[in-house]
């Protein structure tokens, strides 16, 4: 709906675009409309009431509905790097000038406000092959589009991507625009990709195209990395882990979940290979590569804390039936459980969807972390503040105490179960 506060003011030719145009044809749920207007200046729109939000290029909000309409534009690069480009937008830039200027066939087509579809590069005709294409060469021009071609991906697992789409994408890598992407757009993409139906496939086309090589070499290297058969039937490591990816996304992990999920077996990239398929010590250095990958990615706190705890623990907590009372224990004080309970539990999840990650093991109960669960309980029970008031003139003995109190109660448990 245009706003025309004087009846002087001829109606705005707009269009919407985009995602809500693909995903209307697609018989998905539009989350958002963004609207482009043809033959227009920011004048125009500030008549009509528009809030103008567009630091880079013209993009204003309608007054009522607070959708997006930008004027139709171009770009040209004139750096390299994704934020290299000056945008032209003025009345002569036609609709089929600015849909041009979009990354993929499927996301540039537009309904004009009668309902019909302008459709100038055969988006709908992708859409039914269910293909990831091209618009144009210009595709080259702009690095994070192999981002979110990937991200595409992982929304649309039963998409391919074209051929032509794909060799594009590997001339981009070749030529060093994967490397000019800022850390915070490059985690904006990944995390964004985690968070689709199947996140596997964001880092299958990223390894496709070559980009996951520059991007996290350290989760490159885990393809072709054998485990032993008996616990990884599916034996490749990186195999395993975009499996153990789409385990938590198929349990509705949340994201910080899913990134332990991603990064937790990073250590096996490094094993010598005379000690394959064995992986000693593997968890020691995946803690000290996952410390790295999130200091890169600028990884937000609550994402980087527990990949370091699933990373350094995931092996403990498969071993949960076979724990000693004292070493659940100084597990909980370790990953500060006691302090924390919610982070735990995801730490259970994230080492559920580890176990659930392999072939065959799809749908095999894990009870460690209803034990662990339990057992955490019992020693959160304990009565810490008591303790320490019967120690009165022996603080050194009060962390003894607790945690004394805390194994007995573990172990209590442990008996009657």
């Amino acid at each position: 709906m245009t706003p025309r506060p004087t009846k002087d003011l001829p109606p705005l030719c707009s269009y919407v675009v985009g995602g809500a145009v693909r995903d209307r044809l697609l018989g998905l749920p539009v989350q958002d409309r963004d609207h482009v207007v043809v033959g227009a200046t920011p004048e125009d729109l500030l008549a009509r009431g528009f809030r103008p939000v567009g630091r880079d290029f013209p993009v204003f909000l309608h007054p009522e509905t607070h959708e997006e309409y930008a004027l139709a534009r171009t770009e040209r690069k004139t750096a390299p790097g994704y934020a290299g480009f000056a945008c032209h937008a003025a009345p002569d830039v036609t609709l089929e000038d600015d849909l041009a200027r979009r990354d993929l066939t499927i996301n540039a087509m537009a309904e004009g406000e009668d309902g019909a579809l302008v459709d100038p590069y055969g988006g709908r005709r992708d859409l039914a092959a269910k293909v990831f294409r091209h618009v144009g060469p210009a595709f080259v021009e702009d690095p994070v589009r192999i981002l979110r071609v990937a991200r595409f991906a992982a929304r649309f697992a039963d998409f391919t991507v074209a051929p032509e789409t794909l060799a594009l994408m590997r001339t981009m890598v070749d030529n060093g625009e994967v490397d000019a992407l800022v850390p915070e757009r490059v985690w904006q993409e990944l995390a964004r990709g985690l968070m689709e139906t199947r996140p596997s496939r964001l880092f299958v086309v990223l390894r496709d195209c070559g980009a996951l090589a520059r991007l996290l070499p350290e989760l490159d290297r885990l393809f072709g990395v054998p485990q032993r058969a008996e616990y990884h039937p599916e034996i490749d490591t990186g195999v395993h882990v975009m499996m153990v990816v789409d385990a938590a996304a198929r349990a509705g992990r949340a994201l910080p979940v899913r990134f332990a999920a991603l990064l937790h077996d990073l250590g096996k990239g490094t094993t010598p290979k005379d000690e394959w398929p064995r992986h000693i010590a593997h968890e020691q250095r995946s803690v000290k590569l996952v410390d790295a990958v999130c200091a890169r990615l600028r990884a937000p706190a609550d994402c980087r804390e527990l990949a370091l705890l699933v990373a350094r623990y995931h092996g403990d907590v498969h071993r949960a039936a076979e724990l000693r009372p004292e070493t659940m224990v100084r597990l909980f004080e370790k990953s500060d459980a006691l302090r924390r309970p919610q982070r735990f539990a995801q730490l259970l999840e994230a080492c559920a969807a580890d176990f659930n990650g392999r072939l065959g093991w799809e749908e095999k109960p894990y009870p460690q972390a209803g034990l662990l669960a339990q057992m955490l309980t019992a020693a959160q029970a304990v009565p810490a503040g008591e303790i320490a008031k019967s120690c009165a003139g022996e603080p050194a003995r009060i962390a003894e105490r607790i945690r004394a109190a805390r194994v007995a109660a573990v172990a209590a448990l442990r008996r009657s179960g």
